[in-house]
């Protein structure tokens, strides 16, 4: 098959990617590398001119301040327009979410009409916020989810844009066109699963693709200090519960400064990262999830101990009797508990590094999960 993926945000289309190449496929990518991070692609459509030049951005952002219209969009819609015409003979598509292009909904589906003119069989993902996932949150029948700040603290909502914008009226419609015209819906991991199945959503289920054979296993070594590392998204930093973390390591850096040594990084892109946290033994993701994020899913199969998503539904849906990362709770005193636990018994970080990267060789195969979204497409 021929096959185009469009948008990233994290690795999971560039890992599906390299599942499919291996399974014979030919494959491209478009996206826009996801801003900062800088994420691989074939063909890019990031806003380079609006965004990458000193007068441009400041006169973008003067006419953001005066408008609220970014500008950005309209230049990653129009890149993508001029990419669109070069496309020919695809078999598939797929788009990482209903604003894979993110670009204004209006704009977005006239693009995808283009694209569905040319191309027949498509799915839509569904690997972060959408309308659906949204939809039910904003219904508080979780203990906790990405929005509980926001309930908590109404002046908080700035922080809660992205998320929020898919309940308005455009970003609707775009989604309701995209569930019609998508012969799948897709979902990678519990947080997303869970919502669009309450949401009464016919979805299939495949969870996140990770390239075994480009993550190294090393098991920890611990020597001198336990390494813990936290990456901050600045946009991202709230609905992450990323304050629960940088009040933990405050007290545990108290509590333990000749033991453990601490790295905050923050809007890096996605090599530094790794480079950063690659001397970690603990990596904390994320507050109020689930189940695992890309990121965490990555750091796990290195054979770090993650705190991220890892709560009942996660242990009950693949029947784990041992833990293969700390499920992460919005409560600072928990978070201080489970760290100094790991800190005083260093051989629990071994143990349960182990366990994370076969647990990521049991279920995340890129492989494995490749043949799994052609099964779901055909």
């Amino acid at each position: 098959m021929k096959i185009l993926l469009i948008g990233e945000y994290s690795r999971l289309h560039n890992s599906l990617k390299e599942g499919l190449l291996v399974l014979g496929h030919d494959v491209m990518l478009l996206s826009s590398g996801d801003h900062f991070k800088k994420l691989d692609t074939d063909h890019s459509f990031h806003s380079s001119f609006l965004s990458d030049y000193w007068l441009p951005l400041k006169i973008k952002n003067a006419f953001y301040k005066l408008t609220n219209i970014d500008l950005a969009k309209a230049e990653r819609g129009l890149r993508f327009h001029f990419l669109i015409q070069q496309l020919k003979h695809f078999d598939h598509v797929q788009l990482i979410n209903s604003d894979a292009v993110e670009t204004f909904p209006f704009l977005s589906r006239i693009l995808y009409k283009k694209i569905f003119n040319k191309i027949k069989n498509r799915s839509l993902l569904i690997c972060g916020d959408d309308t659906p996932i949204i939809d039910y949150l904003l219904k508080k029948e979780t203990e906790y989810s990405i929005l509980t700040p926001y309930f908590e603290n109404k002046t908080l909502k700035k922080h809660f844009e992205y998320p929020l914008k898919y309940t308005g009226k455009n970003y609707r419609k775009t989604f309701e066109w995209l569930s019609k015209n998508c012969q799948n819906l897709i979902t990678s991991d519990l947080d997303y699963k869970i919502p669009m199945e309450k949401m009464k959503y016919n979805a299939h289920f495949i969870p996140n693709p990770v390239n075994i054979n480009r993550i190294e296993f090393k098991e920890q070594k611990i020597d001198d200090k336990i390494v813990i590392f936290l990456g901050i998204n600045r946009s991202s930093y709230i609905k992450k519960g990323i304050p629960y973390f940088e009040k933990a390591l405050q007290i545990i850096q108290e509590k333990y400064p000749e033991k453990v040594t601490v790295i905050i990084t923050e809007n890096i892109p996605y090599t530094d990262y790794i480079n950063k946290y690659n001397t970690a033994q603990i990596v904390l993701d994320q507050i109020y999830a689930q189940d695992q994020g890309y990121n965490a899913l990555e750091a796990m199969g290195k054979g770090k101990v993650v705190f991220t998503g890892g709560g009942n539904e996660f242990v009950n849906h693949y029947k784990l009797t041992e833990k293969v990362n700390i499920n992460a709770l919005p409560d600072v005193d928990y978070l201080v508990r489970e760290l100094s636990f790991l800190v005083e018994n260093p051989e629990e970080i071994i143990a349960i590094g182990k366990r994370a990267r076969a647990f990521i060789e049991r279920v995340h195969d890129y492989i494995s999960i490749a043949s799994h979204y052609l099964a779901a497409w055909k």
